[in-house]
């Protein structure tokens, strides 16, 4: 069982033989080790410290160590300009939405990732995933590198703010605050290390104004700004991938006038705010699907209908006429195994995966029956207020369990049945890798993605370690 250092001193006493500090610099003198025991260490330090300090020695580590053993934090935005050039097609990047045993699944993802040579997969977390798991973006992409360097990985590291996304109510009552609520979550995860934001201000269309234009006005106004602002925060040489999105997920489908009025509008606002300025690289788009899947009376998963032509007819405007990669799928993972190939047949340029691994661990025969009774009473005492009278105990359970995520997280990191679980977690990964035509994608993402290292200050608790050593 990894260890949980109570102090920066602790911490770098533990990593005695893997690395040590040398000056302001980390030093790694046994990569092996390091690998193993050391970056487990601090993973666990980095999640479940209870002060500052030794939080932020285990997070400066992690970064510093995944500078140093090649597992860089990365844009995805040139791979997308190929695509929308048209000098590469034919596959659908998977990004996956870690919220539980974020550590453990990000480094399958990447030991899933080597097995197939895949280079183009993003892990992401949703903003609102980070209340309810406990990750805020500094928790979330050091365990996102600290997995990529248990699995030995080497390369780009596509780490994404997933939804972005405005409260209609909040942005009624307070535009202001609520827009700037985002700009702070910009502010964070950029400093954090993410170089992918997906601005989701499609919550503030109104389908009951006159033309499409006005429908889409507040999207592609706040949109703008904020990739205005995004704009201003890279500091490294990165062109940060940001996406829009003009169908609230769950809602009416997309279509063509939706999306030109969007895309010109925001053109105009970008424009006019700052001149010149790198626009989206893609735009996500309402399918028919909708987050979590279409839940039965029984807790288990429907199946939605997707209209696959949105995509194929949406995508090609985004690409031909705007120079985008294509559309983005949202609330895909709980659909049929069969069906993820369509999303490569229509060159969709993303697929967003959540629900269906959150899934396979609650429901795994080898999770906890104990542990999950306990979780299915912290639903019914804590989430109570969630419940809709027509719903059954199991569509109450399956909506609200994600809300354990945070306050189960050590038990969940800590899970003795946990091998066997991230075993078919991985063979799920792999299987979708293959299915989106991501497979053998290594050599292409390297082509066009070159990642920036980039080392921070060493943080005042180790400073005095640093001397001591």
């Amino acid at each position: 069982m990894p260890n949980v250092a109570s102090s920066p001193a602790e911490l770098i006493a533990r990593l005695t033989g893997a690395a040590r500090l040398d000056g302001e610099r980390l030093r790694i003198d046994d990569v092996a080790a390091f690998r193993d025991r050391g970056i487990r260490d601090l993973a666990w330090t980095a999640a479940f410290a209870t002060d500052e300090p030794t939080v932020d020695a285990a997070r400066w580590l992690v970064w510093e160590a995944s500078q140093a053993l090649g597992a860089l934090s990365a844009s995805i935005h040139d791979l997308y300009m190929a695509r929308a050039r048209g000098e590469v097609a034919g596959f659908t990047v998977p990004a996956i939405n870690l919220r539980a045993q974020t550590f453990d699944m990000a480094r399958v993802a990447f030991e899933a990732a080597t097995d197939g040579d895949v280079g183009a997969f993003i892990l992401e977390l949703a903003r609102s995933g980070q209340t309810y798991t406990y990750q805020r973006p500094a928790d979330y992409a050091t365990s996102i590198l600290a997995g990529a360097i248990a699995a030995g990985w080497q390369g780009p590291v596509f780490i994404q703010g997933d939804h972005y996304q405005f409260n209609a109510k909040k942005y009624q009552a307070d535009p202001e605050a609520m827009t700037e609520e985002i700009r702070r979550a910009c502010r964070l995860a950029i400093d954090a290390g993410y170089r992918n934001i997906d601005i989701d201000s499609s919550t503030l269309v109104d389908l009951s104004l006159p033309t499409v234009d006005e429908q889409q006005r507040e999207n592609y106004r706040r949109a703008a700004e904020l990739t205005a602002l995004i704009r201003g925060l890279e500091a490294d040489g990165v062109t940060i991938s940001v996406g829009g999105e003009i169908g609230e997920v769950g809602k009416e489908n997309s279509n063509e006038a939706e999306l030109r009025a969007f895309l010109d509008g925001y053109r105009r606002e970008l424009a006019a705010r700052l001149p010149g300025a790198i626009g989206i690289s893609k735009v996500s788009v309402q399918t028919g699907t909708s987050h979590g899947g279409v839940v039965l009376p029984d807790g288990s998963v429907g199946t939605a209908a997707v209209d696959f032509g949105v995509h194929e007819r949406l995508g090609a405007v985004a690409r031909k006429e705007y120079g985008l990669a294509g559309t983005v799928q949202h609330g895909a993972s709980t659909l049929p195994d069969e069906l993820f190939h369509r999303f490569v047949e229509v060159e969709t340029a993303e697929i967003h995966l959540a629900t269906g691994f959150q899934n396979l661990l609650f429901d795994h025969p080898a999770f906890p029956s104990e542990l999950r009774r306990t979780i299915d009473s912290w639903c019914v005492g804590n989430a109570a207020d969630e419940r809709k009278p027509d719903e059954t105990e199991q569509q109450f359970i399956y909506k609200t369990r994600k809300k354990t995520i945070g306050p189960f997280k050590r038990e969940l990191w800590d899970l003795p049945t946990k091998d066997a679980i991230l075993a078919d977690q991985k063979e799920k990964i792999a299987f979708l890798y293959r299915e989106l035509g991501v497979d053998g994608s290594r050599s292409m993402v390297d082509r066009y993605v070159e990642p920036v290292r980039v080392s921070r200050p060493l943080p005042e608790a180790l400073r005095g370690v640093a001397v001591a050593g």
